[in-house]
């Protein structure tokens, strides 16, 4: 069994004896299960579900950080709930789980309706990180144990285990997005704990703050003290508009050598596409594969530089001399855009042998190879192609990179792992 189906089945025997447990027993404290239950809920109305900015438009892919703040804080806030207005609660783990997981169903119904993909690792990591927290949490409370613990150090037991339910999200995050496209783990964990450094600590911050503050205010703390992490989650919004929008500008600069007729309709696109997909398998970690994209985006526009067109716009079968200078020339244009000088640098130095390369440039050349060699091949041209390359491992290519393009070939032609570029 994969992996993320494990995870899909911990998190509905979870759901299910939660819920059993829950009917049979009854719901306790109503009026406060129905409030929590009501943020939980718009907080997933809320939620927004934009990639990576850059990244290839396929599912499923990791997208580090929270995709729902409010929901996940108003989440963890109730599992680590002990009193409400002075008042001790008595709900339990499972009706927590079980109250967050009806919430967070009635809040996806447009998201599912709209056909939305990711929403049942959504729940499921959602489920389990909840029941974490609140099997941590409340048996423990409920026996007297956190009696002793007043003042800061109460304050600083939610954050310690708020802390640990993060770090149970991301690796399982990290998990799902292994099972699903078989890149490596440590990168996709690193990605996510990046992710929980930004709006993630936030909303760790203020499920801590609300569970402490509905202890002594009582419910109207709830929309008080969400306002802060809505600020949050719009300026992460605007925040990933703005890297979209960059994102873009940068493809549109890349299509110049398009609409000039230097190279063919789509080439920076793909190479592009297959380029991130050969970093992802190498274990480039987000940052690393923006400006691995960026720079195959514009690896070609140097050819603007030239007087006669290259046929084609097929760089590989030039003298390494003619390779260089075009690459200098793109790494100049590319310095006077404005974009970030590491795009510049992997551009410049895409035509160097591949043992002076950066990781980087390393599988811009290759990638672009193979493309420039498949795209008119016909049948049976992919494979040739590759063996080509495997031919020009003794000096022109990585032997990494080339091993690493046939692995992310093979995903593209198989539906478990399979990855579309950008339209």
């Amino acid at each position: 069994m994969s992996t993320h189906r494990l995870i899909h089945l911990c998190a509905l025997v979870l759901a299910l004896g939660s819920f059993g447990l829950t009917l049979w027993h009854g719901l306790e404290d109503r009026g406060v299960a129905l409030a929590f239950g009501a943020f939980v809920a718009v907080g997933e109305l809320t939620r927004w579900s934009a990639p990576q900015p850059g990244t290839p438009a396929r599912h499923p892919g990791p997208q580090p950080g929270v995709a729902a703040p409010l929901a996940a804080a108003g989440a963890l806030a109730y599992a680590l709930l002990g009193q409400a207005a002075g008042e001790p609660t008595r709900h339990g783990a499972a009706q927590v789980v079980a109250v967050v997981l009806a919430a967070s169903l009635a809040g996806c119904v447009p998201h599912l309706a709209r056909g939305q993909r990711g929403t049942l690792d959504h729940l499921a990591r959602r489920v389990l990180t909840v029941g974490f927290a609140a099997v941590c949490f409340q048996p423990l409370y409920n026996q007297g144990v956190f009696d002793a613990w007043i003042g800061p150090a109460y304050a600083l037991l939610l954050l310690a285990l708020l802390a640990l339910t993060a770090l149970c999200d991301a690796v399982l995050a990290a998990a799902t997005a292994r099972s699903r496209t078989g890149w490596p783990f440590g990168p996709l964990l690193q990605d996510e704990l990046r992710g929980l450094l930004g709006i993630g600590s936030a909303v760790c911050a203020t499920g801590a703050v609300m569970a402490l503050a509905v202890a002594v205010a009582g419910l109207w703390a709830l929309p008080v003290f969400c306002l802060p992490l809505l600020l949050v989650q719009l300026a992460f919004r605007r925040y990933a508009a703005v890297r979209a929008t960059y994102r873009q500008t940068i493809a549109s600069l890349a299509r110049a050598t398009e609409v000039a007729g230097y190279t063919p309709a789509g080439h920076a696109r793909r190479v592009a596409a297959l380029s991130r997909a050969v970093g992802r398998d190498l274990g480039l970690t987000e940052p690393e594969l923006t400006v691995l994209e960026h720079a195959a985006l514009m690896h070609d526009i140097g050819q603007l530089s030239l007087v006669d067109p290259v046929p084609a716009g097929a760089t590989a079968g030039l003298d390494p001399a003619e390779q260089r200078r075009i690459a200098l020339l793109g790494g100049a244009v590319v310095r006077q855009t404005g974009v970030d000088p590491a795009v510049a640098v992997v551009v410049e130095r895409q035509a160097d042998p591949w043992a002076e390369q950066p990781p980087a440039a390393r599988i811009v050349r290759a990638v672009n190879a193979y493309e420039e060699r498949a795209r008119d091949a016909g049948p049976g041209g992919a494979l040739a192609a590759l063996e080509e390359l495997r031919l020009g491992t003794a000096g022109d290519y990585a032997p990494e990179v080339v091993e690493s393009l046939a692995r992310a070939l093979a995903r593209e032609s198989d539906p478990a792992h399979g990855w579309v570029t950008h339209g």
